[in-house]
């Protein structure tokens, strides 16, 4: 996901520095952006001039302290552990000056909980992209218990350059949409359990009878099973009165694979007993913008930009 996210600030004009914590990693996130575009150049839906633009405004480094240099929001996109989240805002809390701005990319984890590891809650914010975030329109904008009004619009208003429609959500496990989609998929897998239907009928049915797009396996596999299991899971832990989802087993068996080159790959196939045979995978990757145009080394056109909160200025976002 972080890699989508790096391509859809670029796209639109930020330079970015797109960090991961192996140099293998940040290759990989760079191979996931350039070959999508190169195959829509030989389609000749997009000119390799524009390809090249959007891969120059993007630097990939390791080090988490050469990625927040003089960037104004931090964008995090790593794993769906508390823990993980945690560690990371810390260190990000003592590398970056109190006007940066921290966004996080969770799909249901608690936004209040993972500000509390910094001193500047009322700067820490939920922003969800959807997956593939160059292509789906929607980001979910989460605000906890301390994040301020001029952080929300400051994220709303970067939402908007980036041609994304935000939308405003209290915190709440899973936040709107995975609240409600989990659910539905969750129940995919109890009616193939029971034997009601095929995996292929029951996306079949979904597709053709409301009109989505995937149907629950095919969106399942894709997004990971991981991923799935990760949200189920976050109203267990007690913090809010929303009724757990219970995973079937199928879904638990098949979320904890995590081969050595970062990625977390579980092939549907095991979950299903062999029924299908598409790849799940989850990339640990992160990114950090400045203003648009602004040089990598400096802040200041991203400022004149888009001031952060109490027209302070920022820094620029990264996972590990």
């Amino acid at each position: 996901m972080g890699a989508g996210i790096a391509q859809t600030c670029a796209a639109a004009g930020f330079q970015v520095t797109m960090r991961d914590i192996d140099q293998r990693l940040v290759d990989g996130g760079f191979r996931r952006i350039r070959e999508p575009l190169q195959k829509r150049v030989e389609r000749g839906k997009m000119a390799q001039a524009d390809v090249d633009a959007i891969l120059s405004k993007i630097r990939g480094v390791v080090s988490l302290k050469e990625a927040v240099d003089g960037a104004q929001v931090v964008i995090e996109a790593v794993f769906e552990k508390m823990e993980i989240k945690k560690e990371l805002y810390a260190e990000l809390d003592r590398l970056c000056p109190p006007s940066v701005v921290f966004a996080s990319n969770t799909s249901s984890l608690s936004i209040t909980e993972i500000a509390s590891a910094t001193k500047r809650a009322d700067r820490v914010v939920g922003m969800h992209f959807f997956n593939p975030a160059p292509v789906m329109k929607l980001v979910e904008v989460i605000r906890g218990s301390e994040t301020s009004d001029d952080t929300v619009r400051l994220i709303k208003e970067l939402c908007a350059k980036l041609g994304k429609e935000a939308v405003e959500v209290k915190e709440s496990p899973g936040f709107v949409v995975n609240r409600l989609l989990v659910p539905m998929m969750n129940e995919a897998f109890n009616l193939l359990q029971e034997g009601v239907a095929s995996p292929e009928d029951i996306d079949k049915a979904m597709k053709l009878g409301t009109n989505m797009p995937m149907g629950p396996f095919e969106l399942a596999d894709y997004t990971g099973l991981d991923i799935g299991l990760d949200v189920m899971e976050v109203p267990r832990d007690g913090r809010s009165e929303v009724p757990s989802v219970d995973a079937p087993p199928e879904v638990r068996s098949g979320g904890s694979a995590r081969p050595e080159d970062g990625t977390r790959r579980v092939p549907l196939s095991k979950a299903l007993g062999g029924s299908m045979n598409r790849p799940i995978t989850a990339s640990n990757r992160a990114v950090g913008l400045r203003g648009p145009s602004a040089p990598a080394a400096t802040s200041a056109a991203g400022e004149e930009a888009w001031p952060g909160p109490a027209a302070s200025s920022g820094g620029p976002r990264r996972t590990r």
